[in-house]
């Protein structure tokens, strides 16, 4: 355990400086108490902590706890982060037989990469694993999702490039439960190159999966890439207006400074965070821990 928060710990580190840094330095220059506490306001916001939250925030440290040691602060706002955020800590439940997860996000965020690491996780596990190519727009992405299942021996359900994705939901769906696999993972386009507007084609592949199994797609996971801030936030909100997200995972967190963006996401849509990104390995896609996340941002 302690291995993993110290790679938790070290893929936040840009964010962990960025917001730390700017504390300390606001502490050590003599100013105001209000200005401490706008400046304060203004660090948070950088770090796409998120407006509310962090006017929330500053605002309850100037009514209630007029503080001018420095680790008192830092104790306030770990607390209150892990506190938002623990409300949106819960696993993936992948105990139905099959689990149809159903992954979505735009392109660049790392869902065909996050889709393989979740098969490798799943096949340690000793779970069966069938994974389904509904990306069929993206020049290359089935080809990514086949070195995935080839890397995880894993079969995949594919068609040919430009081929109807919600054809590839059927077919896959239909396999699954003719092989009676435990988890099937679909990837899905993040922008189409044709007419068909694209959350229109994401509603049509999860409701050719719900004709097939009726409580299914088990899992709606929205992946997010962390270093596009703001960006995530409006995402997954449009995201889930469509399709209704269950879950999401946080990526390439250790590329940022903005991984405060969990805390405003958690904080508005309170959509439960399954995992988060932070590295390259198959390992450094951690399940979410609120307690562990909020020690190693402050």
């Amino acid at each position: 355990m302690k291995n993993i928060f110290n790679k938790l710990k070290t893929g936040l580190a840009k964010t962990h400086r960025s917001l730390t840094n700017k504390i300390e330095d606001i502490f050590s220059s003599g100013a105001s108490y209000q200005e401490i506490m706008d400046s304060l306001e203004e660090s948070l916001i950088t770090a796409d902590v998120g407006v509310n939250v962090s006017m929330r925030m500053t605002n309850w440290l100037k009514e209630n706890a007029r503080t001018r040691d420095i680790e008192e602060l830092k104790c306030f706002l770990r607390d209150s982060v892990r506190d938002i955020l623990k409300r949106c800590q819960s696993p993936l439940d992948i105990s139905k037989k099959p689990c149809i997860i159903m992954a979505v996000g735009v392109n660049g965020a790392g869902k065909t990469t996050t889709i393989g690491k979740l098969a490798a996780r799943f096949k340690e596990e000793g779970k069966s694993v069938l994974l389904a190519a509904g990306d069929t727009f993206r020049a290359a992405a089935v080809e990514q999702l086949d070195v995935w299942g080839k890397r995880t021996n894993c079969n995949v359900i594919k068609y040919a490039h430009g081929g109807d994705p919600a054809a590839v939901a059927f077919d896959a769906v239909k396999a699954a439960v003719a092989r009676d696999v435990d988890i099937l993972i679909l990837d899905t386009a993040g922008r189409l190159h044709t007419k068909t507007n694209l959350m229109e084609e994401l509603k049509k592949i999860r409701r050719v999966i719900k004709r097939e199994i009726t409580e299914a797609p088990h899992e709606i996971l929205l992946v997010l890439d962390a270093s596009t801030g703001q960006n995530a936030l409006n995402q997954a909100k449009m995201f889930n207006d469509a399709v209704g997200i269950t879950g999401i995972v946080l990526t390439k967190l250790d590329g940022t400074a903005k991984g405060g963006i969990i805390v405003a996401i958690a904080d508005e849509l309170k959509i439960p965070i399954r995992y988060v990104g932070v590295g390259e390995t198959v390992e450094d896609l951690q399940e979410f821990d609120a307690k562990e996340f909020a020690d190693a941002l402050i």
